[in-house]
């Protein structure tokens, strides 16, 4: 198979271009499989790379003057800055130069500029946001966060599908288990969404619908992919991050708190140090764009290296697994 071609936008988020530029550095050296092409103002990511040692004939830069702020309007944006890094990653990816794109900058920008510019895959309703999150059992997909506040039943159902041949295709499980959420675990609770989706869910044949999950159940792992529409999606991730960061804080403190727990605690250092690893979410990459004609992902805003060189990856193994194909035919959208 050919290698993946990836735009990295290296001018967007909060750490770009020095932290954007490393990712990128890491994924080359971990996948010679892959050409990133590093979009953004030429002078500074030539200054970054001076920092590193990698194969020149991986990265590629391509110069855009501009730069879209994490506050400006997206609409307006998109329009407006036709040389900004972001836009001209889309067209890339668009145009067929690019197979996927990874972007740390404005996800109202991204959104639009998706829908906009890459375009939906015919027959797709709406492209979700769909990350991975860490679970006691590994990973579930997180499927819609952030791209469909007001989601409809059909919109839910498609989302179950994609999300299927996501868990099914790249992080390899099989027959994975779908659930959507909701307050309760019996059928009739829940709001009107919740209420006309189940049962469409539990209609189809091909995906393993499991029925309700409560919050509380995600994290163990009670299901591989997790349905639901963005707004309850969104406070689910940022729940998610905002716990993990108070719980990983408390240990810290309490391991420092006395000679003795400092004892104890370089005795247990590495294994703590692979635990808590596991239950980090830049681990594993971004949020995948799904739906579209081409690969999307978007990572925080506040993406270090380690992010940035998982979402590259990401996308090499999007484009290796011929996700969007397998898309089409989950959905039936061949004839459509």
């Amino acid at each position: 198979m050919s290698k993946a071609i990836v735009a990295l936008d290296c001018m967007g988020g909060d750490n770009a271009p020095g932290e954007i530029v490393k990712g990128a550095v890491l994924a080359a050296n971990e996948n010679k499989n892959i050409n990133i092409k590093l979009v953004g103002r030429k002078e500074d990511i030539e200054k970054e790379l001076t920092k590193y040692d990698y194969d020149s004939n991986l990265l590629e830069i391509i110069n855009a003057t501009e730069v879209i702020e994490t506050g400006e309007p997206p609409v307006a944006a998109i329009r407006s800055k036709k040389d900004s890094s972001l836009v001209k990653c889309m067209y890339m990816v668009k145009n067929g130069e690019a197979d996927a794109m990874v972007s740390a900058g404005s996800t109202g920008a991204n959104l639009v500029g998706g829908h906009v510019i890459i375009g939906r895959l015919k027959g797709v309703e709406r492209p979700p946001l769909a990350p991975l999150i860490p679970t006691k059992k590994g990973v579930s997909l997180l499927i819609d966060c952030g791209a469909n506040v007001d989601a409809r039943p059909s919109h839910l159902v498609q989302f179950a599908k994609m999300g299927s041949v996501y868990m099914e295709n790249i992080v390899g499980i099989k027959n994975p288990k779908v659930a959507i959420v909701n307050i309760g675990a019996e059928e009739e609770k829940g709001n009107a969404l919740v209420k006309e989706t189940y049962p469409l869910l539990k209609e189809i044949k091909d995906i393993n619908f499991v029925g309700n999950i409560e919050a509380r159940d995600i994290p163990e792992g009670k299901a591989d992919v997790i349905v639901c529409d963005a707004f309850v999606g969104n406070c689910i991730l940022k729940l998610y991050e905002g716990v993990a960061s108070v719980l990983l804080s408390k240990i810290k403190g309490t391991l420092m708190a006395s000679l003795k727990t400092k004892i104890g605690a370089l005795l247990i250092k590495k294994d703590l140090k692979k635990t808590l690893k596991s239950f980090s979410i830049e681990e594993y990459g971004g949020a995948p764009l799904l739906g579209l004609k081409g690969l999307l992902v978007k990572t925080h805003g506040s993406s270090k290296a380690i992010e940035i060189k998982n979402s590259i990856l990401q996308c090499g193994t999007f484009k290796e697994m011929d996700l969007n194909n397998k898309f089409k035919e989950k959905l039936n959208l061949e004839n459509k």
